[in-house]
């Protein structure tokens, strides 16, 4: 699975991007993006993806990786 941010539930608060140890998290000109590449859904030390849990929206959620890979294909 991959995460992804939720654009109308995301509220640029900024609080997930200093809890990602990975630094997968970043700001763009108009909303918050994880990068696929760097994220590892904090699974090998925390168990838990940490953004999605300080998330106060529940913006942040993962997707299936066949519609990960799916966008990737056509996104690069």
């Amino acid at each position: 699975m991959a995460l992804v941010i939720n654009e109308d539930k995301c509220a640029r608060c900024g609080v997930c991007e200093p809890e990602c140890p990975n630094e997968a998290i970043f700001q763009t000109e108009d909303a918050y993006v994880i990068n696929p590449a760097l994220c590892t859904e904090c699974k090998e030390r925390y168990g838990e993806p940490l953004c999605e849990a300080v998330c106060p929206n529940e913006g942040i959620h993962g997707v299936k990786d066949s519609l990960y890979k799916k966008c990737l294909s056509l996104f690069g």
